[in-house]
């Protein structure tokens, strides 16, 4: 699993850089007139309620990658670096997820955490459960089918011929 391991960090990294800032999109108000307005009805209305999952996902996430780093560079030996938003510190780990993936326990950690904080991004998104493409080949089929699906944290080969679940044994040699 070694491979997929050195990789699944880099995945769900990825992926939280795409989709956080939908995320915090979803906090944002709605940007033009509303459907009251919109049928002449009088602004001033009631406001769309807040939706808590969402800002809980959202100071989750921020919190949780802000520790992230500020661990990883702690474990690394770097110095602290300035605060940023999220993609940007995400960026920042990515930079050294060569230097992560020296070590084990680390490469583990950042891998376990940024899927954690992936799959809580998709739930609050509504997604029912986010699906990763990974590089690289079944270790069964030698497609290029392999998934990563975060919150089951398995991955699998999606060739319908194959449909291989990779434990944590595989290591795609």
């Amino acid at each position: 699993m070694s491979g997929v391991r050195a990789t699944g960090g880099a995945v769900w990294i990825g992926s939280l850089i795409r989709r956080f800032p939908d995320l915090v999109d979803e906090l944002a108000p709605m940007a033009g007139p509303g459907p009251r307005e919109a049928r002449g009805a009088p602004s001033g209305g009631p406001t769309p309620p807040l939706r808590l999952h969402v800002s809980d996902a959202v100071r989750d996430i921020t919190d949780g990658v802000v520790e992230l780093e500020e661990a990883v560079r702690e474990r690394l030996g770097l110095r602290p670096v300035a605060p940023a938003s999220v993609p940007v510190r995400l960026r920042r780990i990515a930079g050294l997820l060569e230097r992560i993936a020296a070590d084990p326990v680390l490469a583990a950690h950042v891998e376990d955490e940024t899927r954690r904080m992936a799959a809580r991004c998709a739930r609050a998104l509504g997604d029912p459960e986010q699906m990763v493409r990974l590089p690289g080949r079944c270790p069964r089929c030698d497609s290029v089918s392999l998934r990563a699906l975060p919150e089951r944290a398995e991955v699998r080969c999606v060739n319908p011929v194959c449909g291989a679940v990779l434990d944590g044994e595989a290591d795609g040699s």
